[in-house]
């Protein structure tokens, strides 16, 4: 394990618990080595190689799209395991550059280590739960490996499913999740026999497990629906209307089935479903116009007269946190969006820059802190450097304080407006698909 990767495999740890809310895996795997390939979706772009190295504990040799290895990431890249992978729209002879990074990857799951692979080879630019289909390139540098050891070690694949509920906003969740291991040796009779066949082969069943990990909505213009249904129970994925006391492993499952479910149907010949996805639409996009969100709709329906205790209590409790993590974080914070927004033009980069820059800057600016505590505060070195590990926590404490303000005032206005006609048409929805999804699922 190279320095800089152990560096980030420990302090993503810390990041991540500050950047999400609720963090569960499923199946997870404790072996650092194995000689296995690791295949997941790649639904957020950056953040996905991010959050497995960081949260799931095999050491892995990331395959990288080359455009981002540049004379000045290079070695940076490189000691992050990374490991660059050419496209056809990055020019050149991108065969004969892939077949020597293949020769690498070999020789890496011939030492015994691993390698993680996004079997999609893009990220979509808006977020769709869902699989795209999966390439063949991972099954291929498997069989490689095999040949080249002689078929005399066991090489395995791992599917793996990263599943957001918004991997765009901060304090969202995640569940990973990782399938049973597919031993290639097995396949070692059809694979002399006819390559290509036992390639494809196992790129279906890995294509399977993978969609197995995940929610897959077939369609894509069923997945808005099926995103309207998940907020309406509250029983799913969705970042915003969730009933808090289930699991995200609960949630996972609900909007699995769910997305199952609506694959077997056609919207458009299903007349209640046609007309259920119609008016969940028509619910939706009112409450967009009138800039007012489903879950402030519910709170209403079960707050009539108000109630904002909670949120006042929160306020004033974590305001001395807040300003210390205001003054540590604030500036950093601001560099890290606008470098991220100004930089890429895809949205689905923003939360990973965001992230790994935020960490960076916030760590860098705020060394001086340490000799700061020990020349002003308390003389105790432990204790100046205790303080700093802390700041990402004041740091996320604050960017809590300040959306617990923004819930504040929102419910304020709430309890002044009349909804009754929202929560008549979300009433009406909710109990049509109890009797005509939930019944069936």
């Amino acid at each position: 394990m190279r320095i800089l990767y152990l560096i980030l495999f420990l302090s993503l740890k810390y990041a991540f618990r500050i950047f999400f809310r609720n963090r569960e895996r499923v199946n997870s795997r404790a072996k650092f080595l194995g000689r296995t390939i690791y295949v997941s979706n790649h639904p957020a772009s950056f953040l996905d190689p991010l959050v497995i190295a960081g949260l799931q504990m095999p050491v892995v040799f990331f395959m990288t799209r080359s455009d981002v290895f540049t004379a000045i990431s290079r070695p940076f890249l490189w000691a992050c395991h990374m490991l660059p992978i050419y496209r056809q729209q990055d020019g050149g002879d991108t065969k004969d550059k892939n077949e020597k990074v293949f020769r690498k990857c070999s020789k890496i799951l011939s030492q015994g280590r691993n390698l993680l692979i996004f079997g999609e080879g893009f990220t979509d630019d808006v977020f769709i739960r869902r699989l795209k289909p999966v390439k063949k390139g991972a099954v291929k540098i498997g069989f490689t490996t095999l040949e080249n050891m002689d078929w005399k070690k066991e090489v395995y694949m791992v599917g793996i499913g990263c599943n957001y509920t918004d991997p765009r906003k901060m304090r969202s969740g995640l569940l990973i999740s990782n399938s049973e291991r597919i031993c290639l040796n097995d396949w070692k009779e059809l694979y002399l026999e006819n390559p290509m066949k036992a390639i494809n082969d196992i790129t279906e069943i890995l294509e399977k497990l993978m969609r197995e990990q995940i929610t897959h909505v077939e369609k894509k213009d069923a997945a808005p629906f099926h995103e309207n249904i998940m907020r309406i129970t509250r029983k799913g994925m969705n970042n915003e209307s969730y009933d808090p006391e289930l699991s995200m492993t609960e949630r996972w499952n609900y909007s699995k089935q769910l997305a199952n479910w609506l694959n077997t149907k056609d919207l458009e010949t299903d007349e209640k479903l046609g007309e259920l996805k119609s008016d969940s639409e028509s619910y939706f996009s009112l409450l967009k116009r009138m800039r007012i969100e489903d879950k402030y709709v519910f709170w209403k329906k079960e707050n009539p007269n108000g109630g904002r205790t909670k949120e006042l209590l929160l306020l004033i409790l974590l305001f001395p946190i807040m300003l210390i993590g205001a003054a540590h974080c604030l500036i950093p914070y601001k560099l890290s969006k606008g470098f991220a927004e100004k930089s890429f033009k895809r949205k689905v980069f923003w939360s990973s820059v965001k992230l790994i820059m935020g960490k960076i800057s916030i760590g860098l600016i705020n060394i001086p802190v340490i000799f700061l505590f020990y020349s002003f505060v308390y003389e105790s070195w432990i204790l100046a450097i205790a303080y700093y590990f802390l700041i990402g926590i004041y740091g996320g404490i604050a960017y809590v304080w300040f959306i617990n303000l923004k819930t504040y005032k929102t419910k304020g206005a709430i309890q002044k407006a009349d909804l009754s006609k929202f929560i008549k048409k979300r009433d009406d929805l909710e109990s049509r698909i109890i009797k005509v999804i939930e019944s069936q699922t």
